[in-house]
């Protein structure tokens, strides 16, 4: 074990030089060639622990602890089970798993690097690598919004959440793209003047304009995933998404005066680094950043098929019809 982190140092030393100097491949019309399906998979959380502070990065040493950690975790969980083994106690908790097991999940095993460093979230700035703060008086907004009243959720279909109707699952394609237990593939397309990112999460499909202006019809016409217009700095593409549709939220938060900026740019010939700057003055005391590593793999990604919300919904429904009549609230 001593003589391996060395190594690692070297190792990891010649791949900064390689990134610093790396030419990404162009397109037929001469832009970085995004194209292919990347895994959005990494042991990195989104906000930092609050214990680690502002300690920005680990030290080889303490992320290779960390993976090892993870992989016998993996490890004890993927071990069959004793068929001798004895009931579960009455009230005793069930695995965390619950009906996924390890067959569907696809957790992530490692913390890939961005920029040489073992990053110990993906929120970078602040500097305590977590969200800022909301702003006076956004409990009680929140509170007062018909999205949020007790019952509006049972008044038909059009009132479940958007995950269960099929039509969008969480942040996993929109802005802020984040990774998932399973599912964490993206399909990366491209034309002279859009981009599109299809997520195998719920199969959502984001289509980027090249261009300098948002339609104006996007102010009204609210997309689930915003409005999202793209430009190329150099081999970065910098996209610009807003106006998303006020049914869509941010890790809890709505979105409706929300503006993100992503960057893409590809920092070798299999990996991607993907950044994030979210702005909202009428949520958060501050913009907050950060970035996550995207790994190109030799894979198709398959249509996700979600049946199970639309599958209930009748039930769902006729049990809120049911309360009712019973004089309870749903």
């Amino acid at each position: 074990m001593k003589m391996l982190f060395p190594l690692l140092l070297i190792s990891l030393s010649t791949t900064n030089a390689i990134a610093q100097d790396y030419a990404a491949p162009k397109t037929e019309w001469g832009v970085p060639n995004f194209h292919g399906v990347w895994k959005h998979a990494t042991i990195m959380p989104f906000e930092r622990s609050l214990e680690l502070g502002e300690k920005r990065a680990y030290t080889e040493e303490e992320a290779l602890v960390l993976e090892g950690a993870v992989q016998q975790k993996f490890d004890a969980a993927n071990e069959p089970l004793s068929p001798d083994r004895a009931p579960p106690e009455v009230g005793e908790a069930l695995p965390s798993l619950g009906n996924y097991d390890l067959f569907w999940r696809e957790d992530a095993k490692f913390i890939p690097t961005i920029d040489g460093e073992f990053r110990t979230s993906a929120i970078t700035d602040p500097p305590n690598g977590r969200m800022p703060t909301r702003v006076a008086g956004f409990s009680e907004r929140m509170n007062a919004r018909p999205a949020n009243r007790r019952g509006r959720n049972s008044d038909g279909p059009e009132g479940r959440g958007l995950g269960e109707r099929c039509l969008l699952n969480g942040n996993f394609g929109s802005p802020v793209m984040r990774p998932s237990i399973y599912n964490s593939h993206l399909l990366f397309n491209q034309s002279p003047g859009y981009i599109s990112i299809t997520t195998e999460m719920a199969h959502d499909t984001r289509i980027i304009k090249i261009t300098d202006d948002h339609n104006p019809a996007a102010q009204t016409q609210r997309k689930w995933m915003g409005s999202s217009i793209g430009r190329w700095e150099g081999d970065t593409l910098v996209v610009e998404t807003m106006h998303f549709n006020n049914w869509q939220t941010l890790y809890g938060v709505p979105t409706e005066n929300l503006t993100v900026v992503e960057t893409f740019r590809r920092d070798s010939n299999n990996k991607m680094i993907y950044g994030f700057t979210v702005n909202d003055p009428t949520v958060f005391t501050s913009q907050f950043s950060g970035e996550y590593a995207l790994s190109r793999i030799n894979e198709e990604i398959y249509e996700y098929a979600c049946h199970e919300g639309n599958y209930g919904m009748t039930g769902i429904l006729g049990g809120a019809r049911r309360l009712e009549q019973l004089g309870l609230e749903p």
